[in-house]
């Protein structure tokens, strides 16, 4: 745990009328270090935050403004960026520019070449003077220079999850380098509250469904820090699946063993791993499952080991707008303020 502040902490939140922006500011609102001065969406500009998420009434209930990025990056300490990404780039230069620190929940900031995002985004990036400054939100790999930054980049909820199942294993070198397969289920809210073309109930229900096969953009930013575990390059064959449930990521992880390793050492690894780590919870004797997870920030984890094929396979759960966006951001906010690190966050999950 880090030290407690003194005084409250001025946050806004950019971006708060979709999901991830909304979940943000539903943590926000309860969190004991915080206050909120301002939320934006414009689309709903002079709308009341409470009208359009009914279950803030009572918590937040100020209104919608536009974005004035001198206006907030002024007035807050600490700035929650939640637009689509290619957007945030253009804000973040003014934002920092007041003295306000900035996460920014999109993937603006997430990948260290900008050479990569034409190819995985399909857009030029703007301002990549500011990759080399901006830290990977996953306090797992980078606690300590998530506390240092005043630029984060949340990472996004496949990758967490995916980094949380093999992190152990590559970091020991426990596995190879190439071959690793990554299969993982999203729940709808992944996919914003706009949704978009066949996110609608009836083409949801009753159906699961592969998308972004060998090209979701998100195989770089996994492929990034796996790199960087193992001190070299590593590739990933990732598949991500949309199924009928509301919120949750199930990521389960294949990778050829790098020697001997059984399962009770496997299993050391993971304990071993995250034991300073207030939000992992290794599973021994269960396999994780997105319910244990729902509305929380907590990432249930576990591996076996499958000696006949001399196969790893890591699961990891989550839920895709807590410990896959908006907790795992607020999660960073605390250490970039020097707050304990599970402050507004440490309740369980629903159930059932």
């Amino acid at each position: 745990m880090r030290g407690t502040a003194v005084s409250k902490i001025k946050a806004s939140v950019i971006g708060a009328s979709g999901y991830g922006g909304a979940e943000v500011v539903r943590l926000l609102a309860s969190h004991p270090h915080v206050d909120i001065v301002h939320v934006t969406a414009e689309s709903q500009q002079g709308r009341a935050m409470s009208s359009l998420y009914p279950n803030l009434r009572h918590f937040v209930d100020q209104e919608m403004i536009a974005v004035n990025a001198e206006r907030i990056g002024r007035e807050s300490a600490v700035a929650f960026v939640s637009l689509p990404s290619g957007k945030a780039m253009h804000l973040v230069p003014g934002l920092l520019e007041q003295g306000c620190k900035v996460i920014d929940i999109a993937a603006d900031f997430r990948l260290r070449d900008a050479s990569l995002y034409p190819i995985w985004y399909k857009f030029e990036h703007k301002t990549p003077s500011f990759l080399s400054e901006a830290v990977y939100g996953l306090p797992e790999l980078h606690r300590d220079a998530i506390a240092e930054t005043r630029l984060l980049a949340n990472p996004g909820c496949y990758p967490a999850a995916s980094l949380l199942a093999l992190a152990p294993l590559m970091r020991a070198g426990a596995i190879g380098h190439a071959g690793i397969v990554i299969d993982a289920k999203s729940g709808i809210s992944g996919a914003g509250r706009g949704g978009g073309g066949g996110f609608g109930y009836s083409e949801v229900n009753e159906n699961a469904r592969a998308y972004g096969v060998a090209g979701h953009n998100h195989t770089a930013e996994i492929e990034q820090e796996l790199s960087g575990l193992a001190g070299r390059a590593v590739q990933v064959v990732f598949t991500p699946h949309l199924i009928p449930m509301t919120r949750g990521i199930l990521a389960t992880t294949y990778a050829t063993l790098a020697g001997d390793l059984d399962q009770e050492e496997a299993l050391s690894l993971y304990d071993d791993y995250y034991a300073e780590a207030p939000f992992m919870r290794v599973l021994h004797d269960a396999l994780p499952e997105t319910k244990a997870t729902l509305g929380s920030n907590f990432c249930d984890v576990t591996v076996r080991v499958d000696a006949r094929t001399r196969t790893a396979i890591a699961i990891a759960a989550i839920d895709n707008l807590g410990r896959g966006a908006a907790g795992q951001a607020i999660q960073n906010m605390n250490l970039m303020c020097d707050l304990p690190e599970s402050a507004g966050l440490l309740f369980p999950a629903l159930y059932p």
